[in-house]
């Protein structure tokens, strides 16, 4: 009797195989893990919707305006309350791969669950490659300066990453800096800051969680730098001619995420070729997304087809600021090493 030979189109539910990599994803995902990106079934509703691209959302401005002195006689001044209005870029992408890139993975006694990781793990780096990508685009808009903190041409040791530097940088949000839980930064970055022992590890011990700057014996653990999350990622900028490192300070919920689940598009798709010579099995992923800085509005200014490059994400002309600095999670802070 000759073997049986597993193939792709055995082991993939589509069904089952989507929700369990979008979920899979989300938990992969550091930033997601940290707060600063944040699920929204708002958000999932308005990514699946059809019709524009475009997302309008509406929102109400703060109150303000100075309280009256109360008197016997006349009348309170009424105010109205103000409105704005957000924005946000539907996104689509995808990508496939062939039966021989995944052939080694097709004997394991799971193989659903086993791709479904591999695939994971690639839209988890997938999606923090967008969100950068974002971030050099709306920091590159001009309404954005009041968020944008650079010490590079400071002398000596004062253009350099530190503790007193990082206040600095946080405080650009005043008395609002305290909504600030989260810090990525490039690998090279935390490595100097590590050497400094200005890096602590959250390490798990049986039931307890403890700070430690040089943890041993643990395989689980989570950096903090001054009580923010440390999120690495080599897709951080680095002037590498001018030393120059770019890092971003978060608040929960900076992104919002909305995972669209569209009538029409089949997110997951196997596909066999059988006219090829030695037979082909293909998986063939979707994803529809919304994943939007709160505040800063998408202009749709330059676009040239249906979906938003990368290279257009980082466009400047596509973003503004709609909200108040302060209610904007998200510093930029450029620092030398």
């Amino acid at each position: 009797m000759p073997s049986e030979v597993t193939r792709i189109l055995d082991v993939i539910v589509p069904e089952v195989f989507t929700p369990y990599t979008i979920l899979r994803t989300m938990q992969l995902s550091a930033l997601y893990q940290s707060g600063i990106v944040v699920n929204d079934p708002a958000f999932d509703a308005l990514a699946s919707q059809g019709g524009s691209s475009l997302i309008n959302m509406p929102y109400w401005a703060d109150l303000s305006g100075d309280s009256e002195i109360m008197d016997d006689t006349g009348n309170v001044t009424t105010a109205k309350i103000g409105t704005g209005q957000d924005m946000a870029r539907k996104q689509a992408r995808a990508r496939a791969w062939a039966a021989n890139n995944l052939a080694g993975y097709l004997a394991g006694d799971d193989p659903m669950r086993v791709i479904g990781d591999l695939v994971a793990g690639y839209w988890t780096r997938e999606m923090q490659t967008i969100l950068i990508a974002q971030l050099a685009g709306v920091f590159g808009a001009a309404s954005m300066a009041g968020n944008v903190l650079d010490i590079t041409a400071l002398a000596g040791n004062a253009a350099k990453i530190s503790s007193s530097a990082f206040i600095d940088a946080t405080q650009l949000l005043g008395d609002a800096k305290g909504q600030l839980t989260g810090f990525v930064m490039h690998s090279a970055t935390e490595a100097a800051l590590a050497k400094l022992q200005l890096i602590q590890y959250a390490v798990t011990i049986g039931e307890t969680v403890v700070l430690a700057s040089t943890p041993t014996g643990a395989s689980d653990r989570v950096p903090f730098f001054m009580g923010h999350r440390v999120i690495v990622d080599d897709g951080c900028p680095v002037d590498t001619e001018n030393g120059v490192y770019t890092s971003y300070i978060f608040g929960e919920g900076a992104f919002a995420l909305g995972n669209g689940t569209p009538t029409g598009i089949q997110l997951t798709e196997t596909y066999r070729n059988s006219l090829s010579l030695a037979g082909e099995d293909d998986l063939i992923t979707r994803k529809v997304f919304l994943l939007h800085p709160r505040g800063v509005k998408w202009t749709e200014t330059d676009v040239a087809a249906k979906y938003p490059t990368n290279t257009e994400l980082k466009t400047a002309t596509n973003w503004t600021r709609v909200y108040d600095s302060k209610k904007i999670r998200i510093v930029k802070f450029l620092h030398k090493l």
